[in-house]
């Protein structure tokens, strides 16, 4: 029975996590919720029960297997010279897609590199990340899964992968990709700041509050070039003077302005100029928190392609 429990928790485990990525509604949260419950009835475990947990998330067990029994053998036979010369070409012209943001036309040059040498672990991986690009979530994991089954050691293919199942909002399996990235790379700036991104999506999954703001406001107070930027336009003097009349008529109480109507003007007037300041003093910073808001986008977007 010692088997069957440890099965069972890591079954729970799997089932916990999917509540908390956010991607289910209320009505398949509860039930999950009341799958758990049975599950940790009829085999009378429970979240303290640690003992049980297993190395290997499920999903990780799951997808090893997958990996060595889904046709994602390595061929037996190696590509001629030629076809290798070839493949590399069409590698590089992919690439070349890449950069100038040709995405569909990366693709086509990937898919013929691998039709030429499907030992190349490299050409799925890139094929990922243009698939990626495109939105093609489903299929930027399966090539992943592809170049880890020819090349397990191959950190890049954990790192697309864990950007793929974020954009999917599958945070715990995401989380552990980028893990799994860490420890073939430990020195990578990008795994370490997309795990991170990972694993904050993955709290506010589970903060309906959160959730709701979609934005990480700690992370933009505690940005140096932020701060840099808005103290320089609080040195701006119209800035100044706009706020030294918002503050006299908050002194002065109602009679200041009738209705409150002049402190909201200068609300909207400071707004404004201090919107337009900011643009001047760093319209790269304004268009990335732009980007941030529409996408939460993750790091590697302008990563090397191999």
């Amino acid at each position: 029975m010692a088997m069957e429990k440890r099965l069972a928790f890591s079954i729970v485990q799997f089932l916990r996590d999917q509540t908390h990525c956010g991607a289910l509604n209320s009505d398949e949260q509860e039930s999950l919720e009341v799958a758990i419950q049975c599950l940790e009835t009829t085999f009378k475990i429970s979240s303290g029960d640690c003992h049980l947990a297993v190395p290997q998330p499920l999903a990780e067990i799951f997808l090893n297997s997958l990996l060595k029994n889904d046709n994602l053998t390595v061929p037996e036979t190696s590509p001629s010279p030629e076809d290798i010369e070839r493949a590399e070409q069409l590698k590089n012209e992919g690439n070349n897609h890449m950069k100038e943001e040709n995405y569909s036309c990366a693709v086509e040059c990937y898919t013929k590199a691998i039709d030429l040498d499907l030992r190349n672990a490299v050409y799925y991986c890139n094929r990922a990340a243009a698939h990626s690009k495109l939105g093609n979530y489903t299929e930027a994991t399966g090539d992943c899964e592809r170049a880890i089954g020819i090349d397990p050691s191959y950190s890049k293919a954990y790192g697309r992968m864990g950007l793929a199942l974020t954009a999917m909002s599958k945070y715990p399996e995401a989380i552990s990709f980028f893990k799994k990235a860490l420890v073939l790379d430990p020195e990578n700036d990008t795994y370490k700041s997309n795990l991170k991104i990972a694993e904050q999506k993955q709290r506010e999954a589970s903060s309906p509050i959160a959730a709701g703001l979609g934005f990480d406001m700690a992370s933009l107070i505690n940005n140096p070039a932020f701060i840099s930027m808005a103290a320089s336009v609080m040195q701006n003097q119209q800035v100044q003077q706009l706020m030294s009349g918002m503050m006299s008529n908050a002194v002065g109480g109602p009679a200041a302005g009738v209705g409150g109507l002049s402190d909201i003007s200068s609300l909207i007037e400071a707004g404004q100029q201090f919107a337009q300041q900011i643009q001047q003093q760093n319209p790269e910073l304004i268009e990335q928190l732009r980007n941030h808001i529409r996408s939460r986008s993750f790091s590697g977007s302008a990563e090397e392609h191999s």
